[in-house]
């Protein structure tokens, strides 16, 4: 039996949000993006006293950084943490932040590639639910038409209006289902906490996995060391994302990515799909992290598949 993971609560029109940049540096513009979708949802917000400032590549100083998301944590009149972009710099500071206060007053933090951390720290140590989701960063101009998969489901995620996703099944799916808890994120970044006290437990678990930019030799030898960890032998299911910009090495590694990771899951009977529409993409569907899902993947390609949450 899994412990079972506290939802904060959904949002309501007139709440406040946080836009903080725990990360990298953002614009003015990437910050404005964020501002505009949280006013045409009816929400109030607060940005952090330090989400435009630059140290390196950083927003700010670490210190400035964790005093930002810290805040944005222990006020109560905040409902909700929007990151507004991933990048480097979330390991940094999340062993100097304090959770007991957002632990005994759970609210929803969301973002994706870098926020990896956010979401493995929340569902190895804290059991709360959080939002694999785009962030300003990656929010469409108003003129673009690529909001709907994103930006709508990013809503419906954060006001609880359910979240179930349909996608296209791939040849090479390993059909089956599974109900279990949604879990993972970048796969760089899982890898890169291996061995801290934010390293996620996969068993008995859906895994989602994605990434961006690169070696296809690199994405073998992260994948190597979670199967050497036992990570591929006891998930209930496997959600590939997409795979963004995947470079070949100087010696070709012979293999696509999707060929790379199903070498991991030979002769294990739990279903896998391959792009799914999540990752660095404009269409990144939004997930829940640590909340029961239902992967039903289709055994014919070009059938729907499904993966659908049990939140709202």
């Amino acid at each position: 039996m899994h412990e079972m993971n506290t939802i904060p609560p959904f949002l309501q029109k007139g709440q406040k949000v946080a836009l903080v940049s725990p990360a990298g540096c953002i614009t003015a513009a990437c910050l404005e993006r964020g501002i505009r979708q949280m006013e045409s949802w009816g929400l109030e917000y607060a940005t952090g006293l330090n989400a435009l400032k630059r140290h390196g590549t950083f927003a700010g100083t670490d210190q400035e950084r964790t005093e930002d998301f810290q805040h944005a944590l222990d006020n109560p009149e905040i409902k909700a943490i929007i990151c507004t972009r991933g990048g480097y710099g979330s390991a940094r500071i999340i062993d100097r932040l304090d959770f007991s206060t957002f632990c005994r007053h759970p609210k929803w933090i969301a973002g994706f590639s870098d926020i990896t951390v956010f979401h493995s720290h929340l569902q190895q140590n804290l059991h709360v639910a959080s939002i694999h989701s785009s962030m300003p960063q990656t929010y469409p101009d108003a003129a673009s038409q690529n909001a709907p998969a994103a930006i709508g489901s990013l809503h419906a995620a954060l006001f609880g209006e359910g979240l179930a996703h349909r996608f296209r099944s791939q040849t090479i799916n390993r059909p089956g289902t599974a109900t279990a808890p949604l879990i993972g994120g970048n796969l760089s970044i899982l890898y890169s906490l291996r061995g801290t006290p934010t390293d996620i437990d996969p068993s008995g678990k859906i895994l989602f996995i994605e990434d961006l930019d690169e070696f296809d030799y690199h994405i073998d030898r992260m994948l190597l060391n979670l199967a050497r960890s036992g990570w591929f032998e006891a998930l209930a299911g496997l959600v590939v994302g997409t795979f963004t910009l995947i470079k070949k090495g100087a010696n070709p590694y012979m293999r696509n990515v999707w060929e790379i990771i199903a070498r991991y899951t030979e002769g294990k009977s739990y279903p896998v799909c391959y792009g799914f529409p999540a990752g660095h993409i404009p269409h990144n569907h939004a997930l829940y992290m640590g909340i029961p899902a239902c992967l039903e993947v289709s055994a014919h390609a070009g059938e729907p598949s499904r993966l659908s949450f049990m939140a709202a």
